[in-house]
């Protein structure tokens, strides 16, 4: 005998129509004279009749299994994901197209967090911003060097340079800095905004970027907004 293929083959749902149920109907009925099937007699139009219901609740449950069980697809049982995962998030009172709240769900599912600046920057580039953040480290004694040494890692090159270390209070290591780098551009949905109150396009960084960091941060530090970039060197460049 040939050796099986022990690759598995992909599980698939298959969906079933009315036409489906009412022929693997009939083959469960007796045979003879009184049981006819003869396309357009009275039991085969019975048949298809009824189990035309069953091709619905098919479909129905397949739409459950292929869709609405796939957070990023959920359209009818996403008001019951968010009720289950905390949704709507108070960061995001105007969150209201479907592609909103799904990404909010997915991001609420996915969010195992952390204290790095690479987690807070990824966070704020998933919501719509993108940011930059600056940490300050107070100069000390046998530590720290003395001389350049300043670092590029900003928004825009020379005028963004800090020092690694700067004379200060011991407290200004709990202190960072999150540069907004580009404006969030808001357009108007002709589904969710009203003509005559909204605006075509609305620039600017919405109160979420703020509300979410502030929730996120460690505890024992403060974090500061600067929001220079978006009018110096930012995509706002020349905006008056």
């Amino acid at each position: 005998m040939p050796a099986q293929s022990s690759a598995l083959l992909p599980d698939k749902h298959i969906r079933r129509s009315g036409n489906d149920y009412a022929l693997q109907y009939l083959e469960l009925l007796p045979t003879g004279q009184a049981w006819p099937r003869e396309p357009g007699s009275i039991l085969v139009d019975a048949c298809f009749g009824l189990n035309n219901y069953w091709g619905f609740v098919d479909q129905r449950a397949a739409d459950l299994l292929e869709v609405e069980s796939d957070p990023r697809k959920t359209t009818e049982l996403l008001p019951d994901w968010e009720r289950n995962w905390g949704l709507p998030d108070p960061c995001y009172p105007d969150t209201t197209t479907l592609d909103e709240r799904r990404k909010m769900l997915v991001l609420q599912m996915t969010l195992l967090g952390e204290q790095s600046r690479d987690f807070f920057i990824r966070m704020a580039a998933w919501i719509g911003h993108q940011i930059t953040i600056t940490e300050k480290s107070p100069f000390m004694v046998g530590v720290s060097q003395v001389g350049d040494t300043r670092g590029v890692n900003l928004l825009d090159g020379e005028d963004n340079i800090h020092f690694r270390w700067e004379i200060g209070p011991p407290e200004i290591r709990y202190y960072w800095t999150a540069h907004a780098g580009q404006a969030r551009l808001i357009w108007f949905r002709c589904s969710v905004s009203q003509c005559g109150v909204d605006h075509h396009l609305r620039i600017g960084v919405e109160s979420d970027f703020e509300c979410l960091l502030n929730r996120w941060k460690p505890a024992h530090t403060a974090l500061v907004y600067d929001y220079s970039g978006l009018f110096y060197g930012g995509s706002m460049a020349g905006t008056p």
